[in-house]
């Protein structure tokens, strides 16, 4: 923003043109939207203006889009639709978001002020409904605070713990006159602080018990990517020369090819990392909320083991895990003066025994009876070489992709993680092209989330975006179909995608190039091919139907309880008791 942002012109202007204004000051580079009723002002306003609006065809893909954008870049996303349902259908995206503490600004068109909460046509408390699924959120009944009401919510949103911010814009409040001297006024958030760079007293002790530690284990998550934290964490991971492993929202952070790198833990991490868990002395979370999918039991998480929490929301201190030790603040100021006070610790015989772990139990599959989707993500990893933007859906193909499609950035894998939102992986690889456009973007999806959100195929052709959409099809939603026959004998039920669309042909409908991959022997020149093309490509990769994701942990079990390899046929396994 500039330092003294002016009104454009001397002749009046009204709401959705100070909105615009105020968008531009704000660096605001695309708007990405679906008009209506509500919305015309707002939407009229940007006739002319430097932001680019873009058209897309449904408003959860705006969502999404602008969730990709974010992630990849570091800058908020912003989001324009009309009231009602158009209003609502941004909902599973901001709840995507909020979720992964995402920076989004959703800006709704409102029926008119006079007609709030009287049922008129096409109004929704949009304000009500997302309340705890944002960050803040602003009903704006005064044409003169929307200069404020912006300013705050750029704020809001990427400082701190990001996380999306809505601002509801009735049709009165935007197409009325804006008389306001400034757009630049004065914010004022007493309720709302940020928090800074860490109690020096605070570190000391977490660097005091890291000279305690013979099998230290660095855990890092989407707190250490949103922060830019990498470049620290290496050089506290070398110092201490100590092993380190991510969450599923922190591969990159700490690149994933690194020797001391142990990839993802979890629910369908690498049984290595697990086996970590299981044996560590101490365990240093760095922007990780340990979440169920790492911690299925917090009883008989990492036992014994002294546990240190670092992260900038202090709301998750003592949520789930008592650490030993803690610091609140931002993950990479923390870091890098946490490493002035650490020592190198003796791990000698540690790695040792995780080199042995990698060994014993490597990641493995077999190219036995068809294709396979670990086949072709491993023949996506060696082409790419972890040179691409990874954008996942939800399921089976996201575990696999993350296992073999290794991360060297942390902005270079963008997956939906608590919310676990099937279509996203798609609308978000576009998102992340806009962002970053001389970038490689590779959206990985299954089957059944690709046909929730296929539709922004418009998005991409329109806007001449290079966009790869990998699609894995084994006619299964398979996550669910996988645990159905671990846990449920076998009892398959509302899981079976036979009459899948020809994907090829879909993808031609909407004018883009297609390629189908059948067979082990051509996968990778056909990859190749689809890489190298100068523009879109959907490739569809027709794979074995019935094939499962191990190394398992069962939903509510620890990491003591890893299941490595695929049960015997007569085996019967505990019910989990938790999603998945």
């Amino acid at each position: 923003m500039s330092s003294t942002p002016k009104i454009k012109s001397k002749k009046p202007i009204n709401g959705a043109e100070a909105l615009i204004q105020c968008l531009e000051n704000f660096g605001v580079e695309y708007i990405w939207g679906l008009s209506g009723g509500a919305a015309i002002p707002i939407f009229d306003a940007l006739v002319g203006s430097k932001i680019k609006l873009i058209l897309v065809r449904h408003e959860q893909g705006a969502t999404h889009i602008a969730d990709g954008y974010a992630r990849a870049t570091g800058r908020p996303g912003v989001v324009l639709v009309t009231s009602g349902p158009g209003a609502t259908n941004t909902v599973t995206g901001i709840m995507t978001a909020h979720m992964d503490s995402v920076p989004m600004i959703v800006l709704t068109g409102q029926t008119i002020s006079p007609m709030l909460g009287k049922d008129a046509f096409q109004e929704a408390d949009i304000f009500g409904i997302t309340m705890p699924i944002v960050k803040h959120s602003y009903l704006v009944r005064n044409t003169n605070d929307i200069p404020r009401v912006v300013k705050e919510a750029f704020y809001i949103t990427n400082t701190g713990r990001p996380g999306p911010v809505l601002i509801d814009l009735p049709k009165d409040v935007t197409s009325g006159s804006f008389i306001g001297s400034t757009l630049d006024p004065d914010m004022d958030l007493p309720g709302y602080k940020v928090s800074g760079k860490g109690r020096l007293s605070d570190i000391k002790k977490i660097a005091k018990l890291f000279t305690e530690s013979k099998r230290p284990l660095l855990l890092i998550g989407h707190g250490a990517v949103l922060s830019r934290a990498g470049n620290a964490i290496k050089r506290l991971a070398y110092k201490l020369n100590s092993p380190v492993t991510n969450t599923l929202l922190g591969k990159g952070e700490f690149p994933e090819t690194d020797p001391l790198s142990l990839g993802m833990l979890g629910m369908h991490g690498t049984a290595y990392a697990n086996k970590a868990l299981t044996r560590c002395d101490l365990i240093c979370s760095i922007g990780s909320r340990w979440d169920d999918r790492i911690n299925g039991n917090p009883q008989k998480f990492c036992i014994g083991a002294k546990k240190i929490h670092i992260d900038i929301d202090p709301a998750e201190m003592g949520k789930i895990i008592q650490p030993d030790a803690s610091c609140v603040g931002d993950a990479r100021f923390i870091v890098e003066e946490l490493i002035k006070y650490v020592k190198p610790c003796d791990t000698r015989d540690w790695l040792k025994e995780l080199d042995g772990y990698r060994q014993q139990y490597p990641l493995k599959f077999t190219q036995e009876g068809g294709l396979t989707a670990q086949y072709v993500l491993h023949a996506l990893q060696e082409i790419t070489q972890g040179n691409a933007i990874i954008t996942t859906d939800v399921g089976q193909h996201q575990m696999w992709s993350a296992q073999f499609n290794l991360s060297i950035k942390g902005q270079n894998w963008l997956s939906s993680g608590g919310a676990g939102t099937m279509g996203f992986g798609f609308p978000a690889a576009i998102g992340a092209q806009f962002g970053r456009p001389k970038d490689l973007v590779i959206a990985v999806v299954g089957d059944g989330g690709f046909q929730m959100t296929f539709y922004e195929l418009s998005t991409v052709y329109n806007n001449k975006l290079p966009v790869k959409v990998l699609i894995i099809d084994n006619k299964y939603l398979g996550m669910v179909r996988q645990w159905q026959e671990l846990f449920f004998d076998n009892r398959l039920s509302g899981v079976d995608l036979e009459g899948n669309p020809d994907f090829v042909k879909l993808a031609e409908a909407y004018k883009i190039k297609g390629i189908h991959i059948g067979d082990v022997q051509e996968c990778h020149a056909k990859l190749k091919e689809a890489i190298e093309f100068n523009g879109p490509v959907v490739i569809h990769a027709e794979v074995i139907k019935e094939d499962n994701v191990f190394p398992m942990i069962p939903a509510g079990k620890s990491a003591y309880e890893m299941i490595i390899e695929p049960p015997s046929k007569d085996k019967k396994l505990e019910k989990p008791t938790g999603s998945t």
